[in-house]
């Protein structure tokens, strides 16, 4: 337990630390609330290197919460296509739309009007609040997770819900409330270049004088982890439908996972069925269709956050029917050259561009 003495020495070295070695990030080189609400919902699970692109294009094309709420929502996935989670993209389109229309664009700055809006979580609302506004609410997230585990040497492990509420409190205790969006990035940014996962650089470290793993010898026993499950991999059959030289894509139902975006029709296999087999059944189900299999494809393997899919990528061809859909929301026969009109799942990019080769 660090004594106060203890806590306000440490808040100094790590803000002096922060202002002279932080990364010089796009969204740090302003204060306008909307920019830094962006890049908050863009970095939930998501490194920074692979943000910085899209949070780019992203500001550029959607400068204002205006723009945002008053594009179509076609548009915004097209521009989120590959930063994965895209529930986080419907939510930001649909909040910004709701923030024009109820508070003339205004975003809330304080808690409990911040918090209520759709897509923020405790993390989000930390984030924006303390940062854009100032607000004393400390962040968690898994880099502050992983340095307060090593500064206290915390035994509970960081990914159960219920030990939320113990690095909370510890980073309620630490925060340094004149400041504390420096503060809060500066945790985070400790975690993300020092701090590591794996091989931390204690030498270089600002605060290891205050680090109870490091006086301990005990660093590499931190944070705590539960044993991970078994991650279950799902057999899904995909066809690629020719007609008349067009392709048909199917849109995914606005909410659940990949709400929204386009995919080639298909699903799972059943028990004793072959992927060939699937593939007509699904297509017949999920679009009225009846196809020929004219050879597979492509095999694709993806990994989402907890599960991965095994695709079998069939080309086909129509032979009969009137598409009425069972489950996506609309649906579309496309040139090859109009493909890039549409967003798709990353899993599908593993296998487009093969499609481009073949066809």
């Amino acid at each position: 337990m660090l004594t106060p003495v203890e806590i306000s020495g440490l808040r100094r070295r790590l803000l002096a630390w922060y202002e002279n070695d932080r990364r010089p990030l796009p969204w740090r080189e302003t204060h306008d609330p909307y920019s830094i609400w962006v890049s908050e919902v863009m970095l939930q699970q998501t490194q920074v290197n692979t943000v910085l692109p899209y949070y780019r294009r992203f500001i550029e094309r959607f400068p204002t919460l205006r723009k945002l709420a008053r594009a179509d929502l076609e548009d915004v996935l097209k521009l989120w296509e590959g930063l994965g989670y895209y529930a986080r993209a419907r939510n930001l389109h649909r909040t910004a739309g709701m923030l024009i229309e109820s508070r003339a664009g205004r975003i809330p700055d304080c808690w409990e009007d911040f918090r209520a809006l759709p897509g923020v979580g405790d993390y989000i609302a930390a984030a924006v609040l303390s940062i854009a506004f100032d607000q004393p609410y400390a962040v968690v997230d898994g880099n502050v997770k992983r340095v307060l585990a090593r500064l206290l040497t915390l035994a509970a492990p960081v990914s159960p819900t219920p030990s939320r509420t113990i690095f909370q409190a510890e980073a309620d205790r630490l925060l340094d409330r004149r400041r504390p969006g420096d503060f809060n990035q500066a945790v985070m940014e400790l975690g993300a270049l020092v701090c590591t996962p794996a091989a931390p650089n204690c030498s270089i470290c600002p605060v290891v004088r205050f680090c109870a793993a490091q006086r301990d010898g005990t660093v590499a026993q931190y944070p705590r982890r539960v044993a991970s499950r078994a991650v279950p991999e799902v057999q899904i059959a995909v066809g690629v439908v020719f007609k008349k030289g067009r392709m048909l894509i199917t849109r995914r139902p606005a909410q659940g996972l990949l709400g929204g975006l386009w995919e080639f029709p298909g699903g799972k296999l059943r028990e004793g069925e072959s992927p060939s087999q699937a593939c007509v059944r699904e297509i017949k189900e999920e679009a009225n269709l009846d196809v020929a299999i004219e050879g597979p494809l492509a095999q694709v393997r993806h990994a989402y956050s907890h599960f991965r899919v095994h695709l079998h990528v069939f080309r086909c061809r129509f032979t009969a029917g009137r598409v009425r859909l069972n489950g996506p929301s609309a649906h579309r026969w496309i040139r090859l050259a109009e493909i890039d009109r549409f967003a798709f799942p990353k899993a599908n990019h593993k296998f487009i561009p093969l499609l481009r080769d073949k066809v």
